[in-house]
């Protein structure tokens, strides 16, 4: 059993029920296995899943979040032991929060990550530029250029000419130049103590100076 609802309609939910009602559905619930009551308590809290979602106003999807706190809500009403004394709201308010701040997690670890097809802006002749196309010369990725030690050695004084030390620095570190082991994102991050959204970000700036670079070389032979 799943709700979904606007943030903005929060009147239209049922109003919390009292707590001699409240009470009695727990009970038909906790000990005789009644869904339907179960269902009733779920419903008339979903206000207090709306209530806490309203805070979390940096995620982008809304009614995604109300439904994520609601299944902490539903968590919580299968969970909840009456005999431990705490009141129901209390117990539940807490679940619906660890449900939505698990989700705001993950959205922030993901936040940072890159796609291949992120669009970079354009090139000279007004053409969009995907990451993808930084990373590839003549259907061949930066990763296959640098199996020669002359595209390696080219790589090397092209980053030294076109980009600020971190980025050097970042890129380095990412491809394994300079007798450096090749790293992932969150490796450079822990080792240069910034975040990893931060490196891709850098990452992503200096391949397309190199890119620019590349292209200004080229124009001069």
């Amino acid at each position: 059993m799943l709700f979904t609802a606007k943030l903005e309609n929060t009147n239209s939910f049922p109003r919390p029920l009292s707590p001699e009602r409240e009470s009695e559905y727990l009970i038909k619930f906790k000990e005789h296995n009644d869904m339907e009551a179960r269902d009733i308590l779920i419903k008339h809290n979903l206000r207090l899943v709306v209530f806490i979602a309203k805070k979390y106003t940096n995620y982008p999807d809304r009614d995604d979040l109300i439904s994520i706190g609601t299944m902490g809500l539903i968590k919580g009403i299968n969970s909840y032991e009456m005999a431990k004394g705490a009141q129901l709201a209390t117990y539940v308010s807490r679940c619906i929060e660890n449900e939505i701040l698990m989700t705001m997690r993950t959205y922030k670890r993901t936040q940072g990550d890159v796609s291949l097809y992120e669009n970079m802006g354009c090139d000279k002749d007004g053409n969009e530029v995907r990451l993808i196309d930084l990373l590839s010369v003549e259907e061949e990725t930066v990763y296959a250029k640098l199996e020669t030690e002359m595209e390696r050695s080219l790589l090397i004084r092209m980053i030294n000419k076109y980009l600020k030390k971190r980025e050097g620095e970042i890129i380095k570190m990412r491809f394994g130049l300079c007798n450096e082991t090749q790293h992932t994102q969150q490796q450079v991050s822990d080792k240069l103590g910034i975040s990893r959204s931060y490196v891709s970000r850098i990452e992503k700036l200096a391949l397309y100076k190199l890119k620019c670079g590349l292209e200004k070389e080229d124009a001069l032979l």
